[in-house]
């Protein structure tokens, strides 16, 4: 009964995308439990292993053939690759500093790579002896960041990769021995490690493997032995994501090095890195700027996604100190206007090149990137705008019509990176967005 409830409810979720009314919540995920997502906004992701000893990019630049390989990145032997643990000391490593870095950038959740690609487990392990704890550094890297969220109350989330290059059984027959080892790890981090909010899987490369490695068994698993847990949407298939059947489409999408576009009725975050394109320690390249990182937060933001935005430590286990001045000059943007992003909705104005807008009960946030030649017009609401502010600062003019809002602000009162704006209406701003279709904004403004 409960997988035909599911496979109706697929039906319904195409048919509603197609009318364009925009994606359902799933039939398996309640507002409730994607409730403190929602309201996060912004989290830390940690890419980190033996391979950052080589300055190289982790599991990539592993030479060999492989589905879904990026040859361009393959750097280093498998000899020379697969023995890198022996050296993978980071005694620096301090899981509580990690934790304050990500709550300074005014982050609410930390998903930790406790295995890549590459097949070494950033845990301790009974099933594999490719592991930190057989490194000259032995501690259990995922136990202590776990112990750190939780006493900080920062949420928790493991990233597990279903692809294993180093595992010699992997897509090897009907892959029930690589299934089964799997199946066992998965089982030990939702087991031994507290609470997990987050369990973000890496896709299995080949849709056809969802039979073979027992996929809805595993999801039971996870269901069962985390009930709260989030799943995203990278469980069953490779590329695009949601084109693997509708149940195992998990709780949320994960648009990768890009914002994604305007979503209100289905939870998405994207995975972004701190240093353009760079997953793991790799030095030197470009840091995006605090104006650029800043944005890339309120585009998601008003597009009513997440924004988890990488880093990857060094082979000492320390975050470069240029990534984390960043990270707190955003938490320090955070300080000042997190008002308008944190426990917000994407809306009701679409989202553009002009900026976009949050909101929260009565109130609606704009933020104004570009403002064209002279003012900002928006179309018109449903609710009487009683009252308006600058946030960064300026005086702005702003008049309402049935046929529109139009808002003028002088050049030197503008924020050169975002002008926020707080409009307080004289009814629930929800219902400027009933069906989740925000309103549409002109592509420019005068």
């Amino acid at each position: 009964m409960k997988r035909l409830v599911q496979i109706l409810y697929g039906l319904l979720a195409g048919w509603l995308v197609l009318a364009g009314v925009g994606w359902p919540v799933s039939a398996d995920t309640s507002e409730q439990k994607l409730a403190w997502f929602r309201d996060a906004k912004f989290g830390l992701f940690l890419h980190w292993g033996p391979a950052s000893l080589t300055g190289k990019e982790l599991s990539w630049s592993r030479m060999g053939a492989r589905p879904g390989d990026i040859v361009a990145l393959q750097e280093v032997p498998v000899e020379v690759y697969d023995n890198l643990y022996k050296d993978f000391n980071p005694v620096k490593f301090n899981a509580a500093e990690w934790v304050r870095i990500a709550q300074d950038a005014g982050m609410k959740y930390l998903v930790i790579i406790t295995k890549h690609h590459d097949g070494f487990s950033m845990f301790h392990t009974k099933h594999s002896e490719y592991g930190i704890a057989n490194t000259p550094f032995g501690r259990d890297i995922v136990k202590e960041l776990a112990d750190a969220c939780h006493r900080a109350g920062l949420r928790f989330g493991v990233y597990y990769s279903q692809r294993d290059w180093y595992h010699p059984e992997y897509l090897k027959g009907n892959n029930a021995n690589y299934a089964e080892f799997l199946h066992n790890q998965v089982r030990e981090l939702l087991s031994n490690y507290g609470k997990v909010d987050i369990v973000w899987f890496d896709s299995f490369g080949r849709s056809d493997l969802v039979k073979d490695w027992k996929v809805y068994e595993l999801l039971d698993m996870i269901h069962k032995l985390q009930p709260a847990a989030l799943v995203n949407n990278r469980l069953a298939i490779l590329g695009d994501y949601n084109k693997g059947p509708r149940d195992l489409w998990g709780d949320y999408d994960t648009p990768e090095e890009r914002i994604g576009s305007f979503q209100h009725g289905r939870a998405w975050e994207s995975c972004m890195t701190l240093v353009g394109r760079q997953w793991s320690y790799r030095p030197g390249g470009r840091m995006y700027t605090r104006e650029e990182t800043i944005r890339h937060l309120v585009n998601t933001a008003t597009g009513d996604g997440n924004l988890l935005l990488n880093v990857g430590p060094t082979p000492a286990g320390e975050i470069e100190p240029r990534q984390v001045e960043r990270l707190r000059e955003v938490g320090q943007w955070l300080t000042r206007y997190g008002e308008s992003i944190y426990s917000t909705r994407g809306g009701p104005f679409r989202n553009g090149k002009w900026g976009g807008s949050t909101y929260r009960g009565k109130t609606i946030y704009l933020h104004v990137i570009d403002w064209g030649a002279s003012r900002l017009d928006l179309p018109p609401l449903k609710a009487k705008i009683t009252k308006w502010a600058s946030l960064t600062g300026g005086k702005a003019t702003l008049v309402q019509t049935a046929s529109g809002i139009r808002i003028i602000m002088p050049v030197e009162g503008r924020d050169p990176v975002d002008t926020i704006l707080r409009l307080d209406l004289d009814g629930p701003a929800m219902s400027e967005i009933p069906a989740g279709v925000p309103l549409a904004v002109p592509a420019s403004n005068p």
